[in-house]
């Protein structure tokens, strides 16, 4: 060893190969972590998507519909590191030691798969949505005629006293037009800004004499309602704020009198929960086609099949919008246009291959961006189907566009 040169202990190179080691591993924990959620999230989400759009195809061929949940995933990861040293092998640095690190990582994901039967398939696909699901999405913004063209079964109005139901299913032309135009006329109110989506707010009033109350009944009337005494007649006043379903209109509930908010909350009581009901009156924007009536809900399984006929078997067509109704941004021909071929159309952001065909949303052309959000819908929808999914190994507003 020359003047000037100092050895390292073969203790302190393991220490730093140690020191090093545990570096390198710390930073990639994080990393491997980031791009396994990342991976998961990315794999989950392309499977559910390609099980919507194989159900399509099933439906197109009438076979049975049929989802597999995953319900969850367990990924262990072993981070393991070794460190050391060698003497170099070559030049005057052959008498040093260098230290030698490393570290790997090995994965073992856990995943388990639910099939969706039994009593959860009934609840998830052929259960008629709620209004409240849907009052829900289109207070995120969503486009009303796209919301009903999608979950919508038919159209209810009453006419000369009568009910009368108009589907949304192009086999039936006039049901189907009619639909449509009364659709679209939503969306124009929409356009601008002016559609309400507002719950039914009133206050109901009882009196009953005083006399005809005991201490514990008068307690169990304050739990329930706003209780006053009166001194001129020995009364109480029960007072309740009754709230109805939403409705959906071209003015502001709000401005309606006490007497006539109470007749509407009577009037949509009647009413399913499927049910969305709807007040276009004169004198507002689109009152030039004033409406009333209730749109009924359908199941997510009744909504696939509504895409899969419409291949082939009950294609949808143009239908232009009433001559009342202004100008609208959207009226495209299909709710979702799907394409069906021999082989993947370029250009598609997905496409499956099922009974020999390939299924794929066109997402080309000036309709692309109707057609994604139909598809990123058709998806939402799927997802607020979800009741429960087990999990094995774990303990248990004025509406805008």
């Amino acid at each position: 060893m020359t003047m000037g040169q100092r050895s390292i202990s073969p203790a302190r190179l393991t220490l730093a190969g140690i020191l090093c080691s545990l570096a390198v591993t710390g930073c990639l924990s994080p990393i491997t972590l980031n791009r396994a959620v990342t991976s998961y999230d990315e794999a989950i989400t392309d499977a559910i998507s390609k099980q919507l759009l194989i159900n399509i195809a099933r439906a197109h061929q009438h076979q049975p519909i049929h989802f597999t949940g995953v319900s969850n995933i367990a990924a262990t990861f072993d981070f393991r590191v070794n460190a050391g040293a060698t003497p170099a092998f070559t030049g005057e640095a052959g008498r040093a030691l260098l230290p030698i690190f490393g570290g790997s990582v090995a994965e073992n994901p856990t995943i388990s798969i639910a099939p969706i039967e039994g009593e959860e398939f009934t609840k998830r696909l052929l259960t008629p949505f709620q209004e409240t699901k849907f009052l829900l999405l289109l207070r995120q913004r969503y486009d009303i005629d796209l919301l009903l063209r999608l979950m919508a079964q038919e159209l209810r109005i009453t006419e000369n006293g009568q009910e009368v139901a108009y589907r949304n299913t192009p086999a039936d032309r006039t049901g189907y037009e009619m639909f449509r135009r009364v659709v679209t006329h939503l969306s124009s109110i929409q356009d601008q800004n002016q559609l309400h989506a507002e719950p039914l707010v009133y206050n109901r009033t009882w009196t009953i004499p005083a006399d005809s109350v005991t201490a514990e009944g008068f307690q169990a009337l304050q739990k329930e309602y706003l209780v006053t005494y009166s001194r001129n007649d020995n009364s109480y006043t029960l007072r309740k704020q009754i709230t109805g379903q939403i409705l959906i209109t071209n003015y502001d509930p709000n401005t309606l009198s006490a007497d006539e908010r109470a007749r509407l909350i009577d009037e949509t009581e009647e009413g399913q929960l499927n049910d969305v009901s709807f007040d276009i009156r004169p004198g507002h924007i689109g009152g030039e086609y004033p409406l009333k009536g209730d749109f009924r809900l359908r199941s997510f399984n009744t909504i696939l099949n509504f895409l899969g006929r419409s291949f082939e078997e009950d294609p949808e067509y143009n239908v232009d919008k009433d001559p009342r109704t202004p100008s609208v941004h959207d009226n495209p021909v299909h709710t979702m246009e799907l394409l069906l071929s021999d082989g993947a159309p370029s250009g598609a952001d997905l496409s499956i291959q099922s009974h020999g065909k390939c299924y794929a949303v066109n997402t080309t052309g000036p309709l692309a961006s109707w057609n994604r959000k139909a598809f990123q819908m058709l998806y939402l929808l799927f997802q607020m189907t979800v009741t429960e999914v087990p999990r094995v190994g774990v303990p248990s507003i004025t509406i805008a566009k």
